[in-house]
């Protein structure tokens, strides 16, 4: 509790992120009060906006077009409209307050709980989406470019990745063809289809604005994404839909977007999408390692602010990484001795700056296995063996 009070009164406009737990206490309570970071709305102003000369203007143009058109040609038969409602029944079981007006509707009524896009993966009907639009849901329903309507069986869904997979009774379906989203430069072409407000196969295009950005800057800090930031206009419906490349390969699917932001959307790198489509097609589920701390990133105004205070100049004595600030009775992290006030200075063998860094290295690691993490810890460094548990899941997601 002295920790925490001292702590109040040095902070300076950090962000509590939670790495693997999404459980707090009084530890962090203050920072997790504190102002959350604002990503800035990504400028349009380029040497692109400029003015350019009728010919040369029109020759971009119709060497654009001629490349987005063929982009789209091959990809948009394999995007599919995602509709997912729930029967009036279940819906009054979760919610009972609710059945006033409920009752009032048939019994054999569907309620709209998500609507968005998906894209097919194998001719015989694996289809990936977001879990968001399908939560919850009783039926899914999903809708090829043809306007066929195929009934959608969830085989899985990962609500840390925000990622889910469908299977459809068909067979010689239209596939998308997949990237590489690990060699992305921001500047590069980003194509985007969807079905934005239940507008079927929508078009829009942009450019890849940022690569990396953490979950924590999109708005989202109990995912576990490094998202692709674009400027390719996404709206309510696109979540589900690919991102596309110049060649018309699939480099991500769009998911988050900020209420704060114009412009500006996020998708998840297909890397991870296929890494955790694999396992959800496998088994119906993926299991995270987690540590079970709360940390935040030891920033030069919190250290300055540290320095001024004689009483925890010994205490905390690092000048860089990921400080903790809870840590969950009973985790993996307790059982291997961090402890609230720690440093986290690395992990695997990779120098930490901020908690995002350690969270990569959690997700990398295997559960059960042996993670080294070194913490500073009173102006010593101290090495410590943790093993990673499973993610805990509530009675609800099992």
């Amino acid at each position: 509790m002295a920790m925490d009070i001292l702590f109040k009164k040095i902070a300076i406009g950090t962000i509590a992120i939670v790495a693997g737990s999404g459980m707090g206490a009084s530890f962090g309570k203050y920072f997790r009060q504190q102002q959350q970071s604002q990503l800035l709305p990504i400028s349009n102003t380029s040497p692109l906006s400029m003015p350019l000369p009728p010919i040369l203007a029109r020759s971009i143009q119709n060497e654009n077009s001629d490349f987005i058109t063929a982009a789209v040609a091959k990809v948009s038969p394999a995007v599919v409209k995602v509709d997912a409602t729930e029967a009036i029944a279940l819906a009054i079981k979760k919610n009972p307050l609710k059945q006033n007006f409920l009752d009032r509707l048939p019994s054999n009524e569907q309620l709209e709980r998500g609507r968005g896009s998906g894209f097919i993966l194998s001719a015989d009907g694996k289809i990936v989406t977001t879990a968001h639009v399908i939560e919850g849901a009783s039926r899914v329903n999903v809708t090829l470019k043809s306007g066929q309507v195929l009934v959608g069986k969830v085989v899985g869904l990962d609500r840390l990745t925000d990622i889910a997979v469908l299977q459809v009774n068909a067979q010689n379906l239209p596939i998308v063809k997949l990237g590489d989203s690990e060699r992305l430069t921001p500047g590069e072409w980003a194509i985007a289809i969807g079905n934005p407000l239940g507008l079927n196969n929508t078009v829009t295009v942009g450019i890849i604005s940022a690569t990396g950005r953490t979950s924590s800057q999109v708005g989202s800090p109990d995912k576990r994404v490094n998202f692709i930031q674009t400027d390719a206009a996404t709206n309510l419906g696109n979540s589900g839909g690919p991102l596309l490349n110049a060649s018309g390969e699939v480099i991500g699917m769009n998911t988050a977007m900020r209420a704060d932001a114009q412009g500006v959307g996020f998708a998840i790198p297909i890397l991870t999408a296929t890494r955790i489509t694999d396992r959800l097609f496998a088994t119906g589920k993926v299991n995270h390692p987690y540590l079970g701390i709360e940390m935040i990133p030891l920033t030069a105004e919190l250290k300055a602010g540290i320095a001024q205070d004689p009483r925890l100049r010994s205490t905390v004595t690092a000048q860089r990484g990921a400080l903790v600030m809870e840590v969950v009775p009973s985790s993996p992290a307790a059982a291997g001795g961090i402890h609230p006030g720690d440093v986290i200075i690395k992990v695997a063998d990779s120098a930490i700056d901020t908690p995002s860094d350690v969270q990569q290295q959690v997700e990398a690691s295997q559960i059960g296995r042996t993670l080294k993490v070194e913490v500073s810890r009173a102006g010593q460094v101290r090495s410590l063996e943790i093993k990673p548990g499973i993610f805990p899941t509530t009675a609800a997601e099992k």
